[in-house]
């Protein structure tokens, strides 16, 4: 099987969640939608729940729970593989796994039952994503850094690293670099110590981890210039809103000279973006031909914060041209509040304006 990276197919897709399509109606309506909901998203408990549970009980809830989330990971995979060409991208939930690295919890997974449901399950999974030419990754949370003085924090962003790098290997992505596009993607990390400090912890962390690991720019400590400062390390995610955040307005474009070095970064692979945009309710008469001026909004009294907070859909169609352009080199996880329902009205947006780009990129 080819790697999917390599089709030549500009991907993009949504971020964790599934939100079904349904229209306001009926009680009858709502709670489908809600069954629906439920039915293609991971869930969680609490470990104090587990914690207070006999053996035996906490073993069943965690087993429930586990059977669950890869049900409906395996929907979304399912879901998205179904979509156009353009849209097969998923970004997993973290979560799929609840409590792995918890104390309490870690002997449960080692236990032969829910060892061989978590390994066949995911197994599965990552063939169908294969073989449906889903791309796929992980975002763990702000917690998984790589730079801190603080040394349990270093510990913990570790353990969490390797955590999504054992379910990616799981799933068949443990094998060399980011294979079929695979890839964890992490925060710098505290400002002191900063890149450096990311660069110094790098080498304690597992191979697999090693070799799925990405950086992304953010919109405060570590803009994109600082991160690039990594791409001969791993990988560069360019986040553009947090770019254009960070930068005080810059909306970069494909040609710009940073761009080839994240391009560099990924080695041969077809790098990943993220995009979003300011929230609709902040701008709610901004033309949505025009891109947001970032000096005006600020002059206008809104907080870099604010600005900072994504959308529910990509409302600005100037922006999402912006994307359009760049597919000629990237695919893009889209970092919306409505999920799939944003990710689906920006490739219905785009899809048109692809062929003559993906000719030019040739």
């Amino acid at each position: 099987m080819s790697d999917i990276t390599s089709d030549g197919t500009p991907r993009l897709g949504f971020c964790c969640k599934f939100i079904p399509d349904e229209p306001p109606g009926t009680h009858k309506t709502l709670k489908a939608a809600k069954d629906a909901a439920l039915a293609m998203n991971v869930t969680s408990v609490t470990m104090a729940y587990l914690q207070r549970q006999a053996p035996a009980e906490a073993r069943a809830k965690l087993g429930e729970i586990v059977s669950h989330n890869l049900a409906a990971l395996e929907r979304q995979v399912a879901w998205v593989g179904a979509r156009p060409p353009l849209e097969r991208l998923l970004r997993m939930a973290s979560s799929i796994l609840p409590g792995y690295t918890h104390p309490a919890v870690k002997p449960l997974y080692a236990e032969a039952e829910l060892r061989r449901t978590v390994e066949t399950g995911l197994a599965a999974i990552g063939e169908q994503a294969r073989a449906l030419g889903v791309r796929l990754s992980l975002h763990p949370g702000p917690f998984c850094i790589l730079a801190s003085r603080n040394e349990a924090a270093l510990r913990n962003g570790i353990e969490e690293l390797e955590y999504h790098a054992e379910i990616m290997d799981m799933m068949g992505y443990g094998t060399g670099w980011h294979p079929h596009g695979a890839h964890i993607n992490i925060h710098v990390g505290a400002r002191d110590p900063g890149t450096e400090g990311w660069r110094a912890t790098l080498p304690k962390v597992c191979r697999i981890a090693r070799d799925l690991v990405t950086v992304e720019n953010d919109e405060s400590s570590f803009g994109l210039d600082a991160v690039l400062g990594l791409s001969d390390l791993v990988p560069v995610v360019l986040d553009i809103h947090h770019h254009w955040v960070e930068s005080g307005g810059e909306y970069i474009e494909p040609d710009d000279p940073r761009i080839a070095r994240v391009r560099e970064s990924w080695r041969g692979v077809r790098p990943v973006s993220h995009i979003s945009v300011s929230r609709e309710t902040l701008l709610p008469d901004h033309d949505p031909d025009r891109l947001p001026d970032f000096a005006a909004l600020r002059a206008a009294g809104h907080s870099w914060r604010d600005l900072a907070a994504h959308s529910d859909l990509m409302w600005n169609r100037a922006l999402n041209a912006l994307v359009a352009r760049h597919l000629a080199w990237t695919d893009f996880e889209i970092e919306a509040k409505s999920k799939n329902l944003a990710s689906v009205g920006i490739a219905e947006q785009i899809s048109g304006t692809l062929a003559p780009l993906a000719v030019a990129a040739e």
